[in-house]
């Protein structure tokens, strides 16, 4: 679904500014927030897809709610992939005729997490801000992402997605990249029609610092344009005339309505095993996704409703 396209130069390694810092030089005010500090997921503040459906792309893992995938340790949030047989929804709950009924189940080889914040908060617009440490190996696929909260446009990616921050095999080998070793990010927006006439653009980043430590993953996403940072360093932009949707001609859709956020590790797919030495790597297993905080930051004028969606005909 996602393929390479633009390789850009690598970006240096910044210091990342105190949140008070960010306010006082932007204006950008800080409207949300999980430091991982407590001894539990803040269920007031996220959610868990629990399917093994593979999120369309023929992905591995179950998604579950067990504090074996996902839980809060030393200020962290883990998301821990893990090889074990993994039973559960077939399909996830949007796609149910009884969203309370798990129907068919299936088994899987590999058992992971998704948190969401979808039904408990949602943005239009703002500086969204990951502090994270990514997990290695071939097959791995972490992601930290946005959905829309309500899918006025059509269904995907006609009401759009935004990749904050994707990576697949980190640390497998890669003749294209400098050190032998993979070390590509992503930042990418899926629009257009309904699939499969959907379409996106992005841009891929050699970034070799990403296999070591916290880096801070984020977005500046404003009427007219997304921007993606990585550790402080813009590496892509994108305008409001590179999107579109066939929802609707309003300038700016679908990318004018508020979007919740996704965090969660994949393993396998078509993504990341199409790419590297191929297939997925059992060794070294299980898989942490460590989350040191998550940050949203918005401007005064952007904290208001989302405008009624345009009638006119789309593309």
């Amino acid at each position: 679904m996602r393929q390479l396209l633009a390789l850009l130069a690598t970006a240096p390694l910044l210091a990342a500014a105190p949140p008070t810092a960010h306010a006082a030089a932007s204006e950008w005010k800080l409207v949300w927030s999980d430091e991982f500090t407590g001894t539990a997921i803040d269920r007031t503040k996220w959610d868990f897809d629990v399917d093994c459906w593979g999120g369309g792309n023929n992905e591995r893992q179950c998604y579950t709610d067990k504090p074996v995938n996902a839980r809060i340790a030393a200020g962290k949030l883990v998301i821990t992939a893990r090889h074990e047989r993994s039973t559960g929804p077939a399909l996830p709950a949007s796609q149910r005729p009884n969203p309370a009924d798990p129907g068919q189940l299936v088994t899987r080889e590999y058992s992971s997490a998704r948190l969401v914040t979808r039904g408990k908060a949602s943005w239009r617009y703002g500086r969204i801000e990951v502090r994270a440490s990514l997990p290695q190996g071939q097959g791995t696929w972490p992601a930290i992402w946005m959905l829309p909260e309500k899918w006025v446009y059509g269904g995907w990616a006609a009401s759009g997605e935004i990749d904050i921050l994707e990576a697949v095999n980190l640390g497998a080998p890669c003749k294209a990249c400098a050190g032998g070793q993979e070390e590509t990010i992503y930042g990418t927006i899926h629009f257009g029609k309904q699939w499969p006439g959907n379409t996106y653009v992005h841009t891929t980043l050699h970034y070799p610092p990403v296999l070591k430590g916290y880096h801070i993953y984020a977005i500046e996403w404003q009427p007219d344009r997304i921007i993606w940072k990585v550790d402080g360093k813009i590496y892509a932009t994108r305008q409001r005339s590179e999107w579109w949707t066939s929802g609707s001609s309003v300038p700016g859709a679908p990318f004018d309505q508020p979007f919740h956020l996704l965090l969660n590790l994949a393993i396998g797919g078509n993504f990341p095993e199409s790419l590297g030495t191929g297939g997925v790597s059992n060794a070294n297993f299980p898989k942490r996704f460590l989350i040191d905080w998550v940050r949203v930051w918005q401007k005064p004028t952007q904290t208001a409703s989302a405008p009624p969606v345009g009638t006119e005909g789309g593309r």
